[in-house]
């Protein structure tokens, strides 16, 4: 089977920068995933993308080294193996907030005896290699998103949970758990900005591997610095938005807008 190259960074201690895609486009992947990212993440939970959509995207991925990774838009085992069965190497759950829902998320992506995946990886076969089946639940990495007040309150257990490769951070919905406005690249005076890096500590003391999500590139080095395995900077949206309105602005001589905090 096709090795899982994160998973090999994480082992070296190599930084891996991440793309992130909410454009249902299977040429923007294409392109996204040529400018050399490690890994590109398709996002089906806040981005416009949808199963088919999704499917013809990891085909663009598969024409370079990218590994390619998607978001969920819930802990529904169905959607889970569906697109792992598309040939996705990582899958990042939303709103894991306890035991229970980390062992739900993890079991949804391991094959019997370990968990209760359904068996039919029609794209994964492909895309991974005719022994696919025997080495899946090492290859896939599995990353729960740790946003919510009830996460944060039983952050141990979730961490403790068997098989769990590690956690990834939305700041915006950690946020608003705490009771802070929504966004990224957290200032060091917040609440979320603390949690951020007691999450972090907690994950990297069990070795698990830790990811989060930047606004700016500078933003994703400090995370680096702080000891975080990955770091998304952006997203094709944000990219081709920012760079057109920074062409416009400039010959249009407008002042620059402060740009929005979503995703």
């Amino acid at each position: 089977m096709r090795k899982n190259k994160l998973k090999q960074m994480f082992k070296e201690g190599k930084p891996i920068v991440n793309g992130w895609l909410q454009i249902p486009s299977a040429f923007s992947a294409e392109v996204m995933a040529n400018q050399g990212w490690d890994s590109c993440t398709i996002d089906m939970q806040h981005g416009v993308i949808d199963y088919p959509n999704a499917l013809g995207m990891l085909q663009s991925i598969s024409t370079t080294n990218v590994t390619p990774l998607a978001r969920v838009n819930w802990n529904e085992p169905g959607q889970i193996m569906k697109i792992l069965d598309a040939g996705c190497y990582g899958v990042i759950c939303p709103m894991v907030s306890n035991r229970k829902e980390a062992e739900n998320f993890i079991q949804a992506c391991l094959y019997p005896p370990k968990g209760y995946r359904s068996f039919g990886p029609i794209r994964g076969l492909i895309y991974g290699g005719a022994d696919y089946a025997k080495h899946a639940d090492n290859e896939i990495l599995k990353l729960a998103m740790i946003e919510t007040k009830e996460a944060l309150e039983k952050l141990d257990e979730i961490l403790d949970t068997p098989n769990l490769d590690g956690i990834y951070i939305g700041p915006a919905d950690l946020s608003l758990a705490l009771g802070e406005e929504p966004g990224f690249d957290k200032n060091e005076g917040t609440k979320a900005y603390k949690e951020i890096l007691r999450i972090l500590d907690s994950a990297s003391k069990r070795n698990l591997f830790t990811g989060i999500h930047n606004g700016s590139v500078e933003y994703a080095e400090k995370m680096i610095s702080k000891g975080f395995n990955l770091v998304t900077i952006g997203s094709d949206q944000r990219f081709m938005s920012s760079g057109a309105k920074a062409a416009v602005e400039n010959i249009k001589g407008i002042k620059k807008k402060q740009e929005s905090k979503g995703y």
